[in-house]
Protein backbone atom coordinates (compact mmCIF):
# COMPACT_ATOMS: atom_id res chain seq x y z
CA UNK A 1 0.00 0.00 0.00
CA UNK A 2 1.42 3.42 -0.65
CA UNK A 3 1.05 6.20 1.52
CA UNK A 4 2.37 9.65 0.80
CA UNK A 5 2.81 12.56 2.55
CA UNK A 6 2.07 16.39 1.02
CA UNK A 7 3.51 19.56 2.55
CA UNK A 8 0.63 21.98 3.63
CA UNK A 9 0.89 25.25 4.85
CA UNK A 10 4.29 24.14 6.22
CA UNK A 11 3.02 21.32 8.09
CA UNK A 12 2.17 17.39 6.60
CA UNK A 13 -0.90 15.77 5.47
CA UNK A 14 -0.86 11.99 5.24
CA UNK A 15 -2.85 10.51 2.67
CA UNK A 16 -3.10 7.17 0.72
CA UNK A 17 -3.54 6.18 -3.20
CA UNK A 18 -4.01 2.95 -4.96
CA UNK A 19 -5.11 2.25 -8.65
CA UNK A 20 -3.95 5.37 -10.07
CA UNK A 21 -4.15 4.56 -13.63
CA UNK A 22 -8.17 3.69 -13.50
CA UNK A 23 -10.46 5.77 -14.90
CA UNK A 24 -13.19 6.24 -11.86
CA UNK A 25 -11.69 8.44 -8.72
CA UNK A 26 -12.92 7.96 -5.27
CA UNK A 27 -12.06 10.04 -2.62
CA UNK A 28 -12.75 8.71 1.25
CA UNK A 29 -13.06 11.12 4.31
CA UNK A 30 -13.07 9.65 7.41
CA UNK A 31 -14.83 10.70 10.71
CA UNK A 32 -13.95 12.28 13.65
CA UNK A 33 -11.62 10.08 15.95
CA UNK A 34 -11.13 7.66 12.66
CA UNK A 35 -8.15 7.73 10.44
CA UNK A 36 -7.63 6.53 6.64
CA UNK A 37 -7.02 2.98 7.69
CA UNK A 38 -10.89 2.90 8.58
CA UNK A 39 -11.14 2.51 5.01
CA UNK A 40 -8.24 -0.19 3.90
CA UNK A 41 -11.15 -3.08 3.52
CA UNK A 42 -12.57 -0.82 0.74
CA UNK A 43 -9.17 0.41 -0.65
CA UNK A 44 -8.46 -3.20 -1.47
CA UNK A 45 -11.75 -4.32 -2.52
CA UNK A 46 -11.43 -1.32 -5.35
CA UNK A 47 -7.88 -0.79 -6.18
CA UNK A 48 -7.58 -3.14 -9.16
CA UNK A 49 -11.01 -1.22 -10.86
CA UNK A 50 -10.89 2.41 -9.01
CA UNK A 51 -8.43 5.00 -8.89
CA UNK A 52 -8.89 5.10 -4.55
CA UNK A 53 -7.41 8.14 -2.35
CA UNK A 54 -7.79 8.13 1.09
CA UNK A 55 -6.95 10.86 3.65
CA UNK A 56 -6.10 11.70 7.23
CA UNK A 57 -7.69 15.04 7.76
CA UNK A 58 -6.33 17.62 9.85
CA UNK A 59 -5.09 16.72 13.43
CA UNK A 60 -5.78 12.93 12.43
CA UNK A 61 -4.27 9.85 11.80
CA UNK A 62 -0.96 10.82 10.66
CA UNK A 63 -1.72 14.23 9.47
CA UNK A 64 -0.31 17.45 11.40
CA UNK A 65 -2.30 19.47 13.68
CA UNK A 66 -2.40 23.32 12.52
CA UNK A 67 -4.43 25.26 15.32
CA UNK A 68 -6.94 25.80 17.98
CA UNK A 69 -9.68 25.20 15.20
CA UNK A 70 -9.97 22.82 12.38
CA UNK A 71 -12.70 24.45 10.47
CA UNK A 72 -14.35 22.27 7.47
CA UNK A 73 -13.25 24.55 5.32
CA UNK A 74 -9.54 24.39 6.16
CA UNK A 75 -9.72 20.91 5.71
CA UNK A 76 -11.43 20.98 2.87
CA UNK A 77 -8.55 22.44 1.17
CA UNK A 78 -6.64 20.37 2.84
CA UNK A 79 -8.38 17.89 0.88
CA UNK A 80 -7.73 19.74 -2.56
CA UNK A 81 -3.86 20.15 -1.80
CA UNK A 82 -3.76 16.27 -2.23
CA UNK A 83 -6.19 15.66 -4.73
CA UNK A 84 -4.35 18.42 -6.76
CA UNK A 85 -0.89 16.11 -5.71
CA UNK A 86 -2.21 13.11 -7.20
CA UNK A 87 -3.73 15.23 -10.55
CA UNK A 88 -7.36 14.40 -9.93
CA UNK A 89 -9.61 16.70 -11.59
CA UNK A 90 -12.62 15.29 -11.10
CA UNK A 91 -14.22 12.14 -8.49
CA UNK A 92 -16.75 10.93 -6.04
CA UNK A 93 -16.40 12.35 -2.77
CA UNK A 94 -17.35 10.23 0.37
CA UNK A 95 -17.46 11.26 3.77
CA UNK A 96 -18.05 9.75 7.01
CA UNK A 97 -19.76 11.94 9.91
CA UNK A 98 -17.19 14.62 10.18
CA UNK A 99 -15.94 13.75 7.35
CA UNK A 100 -19.25 14.64 5.36
CA UNK A 101 -19.46 18.06 7.00
CA UNK A 102 -16.11 18.40 4.86
CA UNK A 103 -16.77 16.99 1.88
CA UNK A 104 -19.66 19.54 1.39
CA UNK A 105 -17.52 22.07 2.39
CA UNK A 106 -15.26 21.13 -0.91
CA UNK A 107 -18.43 20.92 -2.72
CA UNK A 108 -19.74 24.39 -1.86
CA UNK A 109 -15.71 25.51 -2.79
CA UNK A 110 -15.04 22.99 -5.95
CA UNK A 111 -18.43 22.03 -6.85
CA UNK A 112 -17.01 21.27 -10.60
CA UNK A 113 -14.60 18.52 -9.39
CA UNK A 114 -17.46 16.16 -7.92
CA UNK A 115 -18.82 13.58 -10.08
CA UNK A 116 -20.82 12.36 -7.12
CA UNK A 117 -21.48 12.54 -3.43
CA UNK A 118 -21.64 10.17 -0.67
CA UNK A 119 -22.70 11.09 2.36
CA UNK A 120 -22.24 8.57 5.04
CA UNK A 121 -23.99 9.29 8.37
CA UNK A 122 -24.20 12.79 7.96
CA UNK A 123 -25.61 16.08 7.09
CA UNK A 124 -25.86 19.65 6.26
CA UNK A 125 -27.31 21.45 8.97
CA UNK A 126 -25.44 23.78 11.50
CA UNK A 127 -25.20 22.59 14.75
CA UNK A 128 -27.67 23.84 17.48
CA UNK A 129 -26.85 25.34 20.42
CA UNK A 130 -27.45 22.28 22.50
CA UNK A 131 -25.16 20.61 20.03
CA UNK A 132 -22.41 23.05 20.34
CA UNK A 133 -22.68 23.44 24.23
CA UNK A 134 -21.96 19.32 24.03
CA UNK A 135 -18.69 19.94 21.64
CA UNK A 136 -17.44 22.59 23.95
CA UNK A 137 -18.27 19.57 26.74
CA UNK A 138 -16.18 17.57 25.36
CA UNK A 139 -13.38 19.29 24.49
CA UNK A 140 -13.28 19.83 28.59
CA UNK A 141 -13.90 16.24 28.81
CA UNK A 142 -10.70 15.36 26.45
CA UNK A 143 -7.94 17.49 28.15
CA UNK A 144 -9.00 16.05 31.88
CA UNK A 145 -8.65 12.57 30.75
CA UNK A 146 -8.84 11.74 26.68
CA UNK A 147 -8.44 7.85 26.96
CA UNK A 148 -11.54 7.52 29.44
CA UNK A 149 -12.79 10.07 26.84
CA UNK A 150 -12.47 7.76 23.76
CA UNK A 151 -13.38 4.51 25.23
CA UNK A 152 -16.35 5.73 26.12
CA UNK A 153 -16.86 7.77 22.83
CA UNK A 154 -16.31 5.05 20.20
CA UNK A 155 -18.66 1.72 21.68
CA UNK A 156 -21.71 4.66 21.29
CA UNK A 157 -21.12 4.67 17.92
CA UNK A 158 -22.18 1.08 17.75
CA UNK A 159 -25.32 -0.25 17.17
CA UNK A 160 -25.63 -2.12 20.52
CA UNK A 161 -26.66 -5.47 19.36
CA UNK A 162 -23.58 -5.39 16.94
CA UNK A 163 -20.97 -4.17 20.03
CA UNK A 164 -20.04 -7.53 20.57
CA UNK A 165 -19.44 -9.24 16.93
CA UNK A 166 -17.50 -6.30 16.45
CA UNK A 167 -15.34 -5.70 19.37
CA UNK A 168 -12.19 -6.31 17.64
CA UNK A 169 -13.00 -3.27 14.80
CA UNK A 170 -14.09 -1.17 18.50
CA UNK A 171 -10.72 -1.97 20.34
CA UNK A 172 -8.62 -1.25 16.57
CA UNK A 173 -10.92 1.98 16.81
CA UNK A 174 -9.73 2.85 20.43
CA UNK A 175 -6.46 2.29 19.67
CA UNK A 176 -5.96 4.42 17.05
CA UNK A 177 -7.92 7.29 18.50
CA UNK A 178 -5.25 6.97 21.35
CA UNK A 179 -2.58 8.33 19.15
CA UNK A 180 -4.54 11.63 18.26
CA UNK A 181 -3.23 14.74 20.15
CA UNK A 182 -5.69 16.51 22.62
CA UNK A 183 -4.99 19.24 20.44
CA UNK A 184 -6.03 17.39 17.41
CA UNK A 185 -9.48 16.50 18.95
CA UNK A 186 -10.42 19.62 20.12
CA UNK A 187 -9.58 21.47 16.83
CA UNK A 188 -11.94 19.25 15.44
CA UNK A 189 -14.73 19.49 17.87
CA UNK A 190 -14.42 23.39 17.81
CA UNK A 191 -14.88 23.00 14.05
CA UNK A 192 -17.60 21.10 13.70
CA UNK A 193 -19.24 23.39 16.57
CA UNK A 194 -18.35 26.52 14.33
CA UNK A 195 -19.62 25.02 10.62
CA UNK A 196 -21.80 26.34 8.36
CA UNK A 197 -25.66 25.21 7.57
CA UNK A 198 -24.89 23.22 3.62
CA UNK A 199 -28.12 22.65 2.77
CA UNK A 200 -28.53 24.79 -0.32
CA UNK A 201 -25.58 22.60 -1.29
CA UNK A 202 -27.63 19.97 -1.62
CA UNK A 203 -30.84 21.61 -3.44
CA UNK A 204 -28.55 22.81 -5.47
CA UNK A 205 -26.00 20.37 -6.73
CA UNK A 206 -26.24 18.89 -10.45
CA UNK A 207 -24.22 15.43 -9.79
CA UNK A 208 -25.84 12.91 -7.35
CA UNK A 209 -25.84 12.53 -4.17
CA UNK A 210 -26.32 9.30 -2.20
CA UNK A 211 -27.54 9.03 1.68
CA UNK A 212 -26.15 6.21 3.85
CA UNK A 213 -28.60 6.29 6.82
CA UNK A 214 -28.37 3.74 10.41
CA UNK A 215 -31.98 2.68 11.33
CA UNK A 216 -30.50 2.91 14.87
CA UNK A 217 -28.21 6.16 14.69
CA UNK A 218 -28.89 8.60 17.12
CA UNK A 219 -26.41 10.99 16.13
CA UNK A 220 -28.12 11.55 12.66
CA UNK A 221 -32.32 10.98 12.87
CA UNK A 222 -33.49 8.64 10.09
CA UNK A 223 -36.40 11.57 9.60
CA UNK A 224 -33.25 14.25 9.48
CA UNK A 225 -31.62 11.96 6.62
CA UNK A 226 -34.43 11.35 4.64
CA UNK A 227 -35.89 14.87 4.45
CA UNK A 228 -32.68 16.44 2.97
CA UNK A 229 -32.53 13.27 0.62
CA UNK A 230 -35.29 14.65 -0.66
CA UNK A 231 -33.87 18.43 -1.68
CA UNK A 232 -31.56 17.48 -4.65
CA UNK A 233 -31.94 17.04 -8.23
CA UNK A 234 -30.84 13.28 -8.51
CA UNK A 235 -30.12 11.56 -4.97
CA UNK A 236 -30.36 7.90 -3.74
CA UNK A 237 -31.05 7.01 0.28
CA UNK A 238 -30.12 3.38 1.31
CA UNK A 239 -31.10 2.84 4.59
CA UNK A 240 -28.68 -0.02 6.91
CA UNK A 241 -31.25 -1.69 8.91
CA UNK A 242 -28.64 -3.45 11.28
CA UNK A 243 -26.65 0.28 11.83
CA UNK A 244 -25.76 2.67 14.25
CA UNK A 245 -23.49 5.41 12.96
CA UNK A 246 -20.41 3.20 12.13
CA UNK A 247 -22.02 1.33 8.51
CA UNK A 248 -19.52 0.63 6.88
CA UNK A 249 -18.27 -1.49 9.60
CA UNK A 250 -20.95 -2.82 10.20
CA UNK A 251 -22.48 -3.86 7.32
CA UNK A 252 -19.15 -3.16 5.24
CA UNK A 253 -20.14 -6.35 2.63
CA UNK A 254 -23.62 -4.37 1.39
CA UNK A 255 -21.82 -1.08 1.52
CA UNK A 256 -19.19 -2.14 -0.85
CA UNK A 257 -21.28 -2.86 -3.81
CA UNK A 258 -23.74 -0.28 -3.06
CA UNK A 259 -20.82 2.40 -2.81
CA UNK A 260 -19.30 0.80 -6.55
CA UNK A 261 -22.74 1.12 -8.23
CA UNK A 262 -23.13 4.25 -7.70
CA UNK A 263 -19.38 5.13 -8.36
CA UNK A 264 -19.74 3.96 -11.96
CA UNK A 265 -23.21 5.16 -12.18
CA UNK A 266 -21.96 8.72 -11.35
CA UNK A 267 -19.00 8.51 -14.03
CA UNK A 268 -21.90 6.89 -16.66
CA UNK A 269 -24.00 10.53 -16.46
Amino acid sequence: MEHSFIQYNDRRIHYQEEGKNNQTTIVFLHGFLNSLDVWAPYTYSYMQRVHVIAIDLPGHGLSDTYGEVHSMEFMAYAVKAVLDECGVTSCVMLGHSMGGYVALAFADAFPRMLKGLILLHSQALADSEEVKEKRLLACQKVYENKSAYIVNFIPELFYKENREINRDEIKDLEEDSLHITEEGIVAAQKGMAVRSSRTYILSQSDFPILFILGKHDSRIPIELGMSQAALPKYSELIMLGNSSHMGHIEERNYLKIKIYNFLQSCYLM
